[in-house]
């Protein structure tokens, strides 16, 4: 991780007014922190020290479960906090977040406002819209996975988890995301190459025809 100075941080700064957020002034304490591609935000288990808005990039949501596995259950986008729930309660249990590509996030660091955080009005109205999002995203999720076939969920994920159009996810990670067998995913897939949606190179799949996928992604929302 990096931390961003004097016109770098600016820039991120005037391109994303965080201001409009809060009522008291935090631009003698807000950071704006750099991660490469695979670095941890969090890691699972841990206090952040930060609330952080992500910017730029996107990351992977995962947790431990009971048997041990490490499992994948969400992504964070823009616009997108991070140490949310863990501000509002000091006993949750952190999920680890890891970055997908290189990643930006406006840092504000809660040794220095966590107190004032917890008291503004403006602050916890918009913290709430975001988490009441959050949730229908969650439900949404989880209806999808009920009424649509793989070919439509699998060209979401293929969109959301691309990057500079290959997409290389782990299968089995895959599978437990979106609660399908690992045959039924080499199905699709191979389905997707066939179709010249994809085309397989090495252990990456290239995106060849996004606009093809974004048509059956798009099934799901319509």
């Amino acid at each position: 991780m990096q931390i961003l100075q004097n016109k770098l941080k600016k820039d991120y700064i005037d391109q994303f007014p965080i201001q409009q957020f809060f009522s008291f002034d935090v631009a003698d304490i807000l950071e704006v922190h750099q991660f490469e591609r695979g670095e941890w935000i969090n890691s699972e288990g841990s206090f952040p020290e930060y609330l952080y808005l992500l910017i730029e990039g996107k990351a992977k949501i995962y947790c431990t479960q009971e048997n041990g596995k490490v499992a994948l259950i969400s992504f964070a986008q823009p616009g997108t906090f991070i140490g949310e729930i863990e501000l509002l309660n000091n006993d949750y249990y952190s999920k680890g977040i890891q970055t997908m590509n290189k990643s930006i996030c406006i840092a504000l660091p809660l040794s220095k406002c966590k107190d004032k955080l917890l008291s503004d009005v403006i602050f916890l109205r918009y913290l709430c819209t975001f988490l009441g999002n959050k949730t229908s995203l969650m439900t949404a999720k989880f209806t999808q996975s009920l009424a649509y076939p793989l070919e439509n969920r699998l060209a979401e994920f293929i969109l959301l988890s691309a990057d500079d159009d290959v997409y290389n996810e782990k299968h089995t990670e895959v599978c437990d995301y979106l609660g399908v067998s690992y045959r039924h995913l080499l199905h699709v897939l191979s389905m997707f190459c066939e179709s010249g949606i994809l085309e397989k190179r090495g252990r990456n799949y290239m995106i060849l025809n996004a606009d093809e996928l974004k048509k059956r992604a798009t099934t799901i929302h319509s």
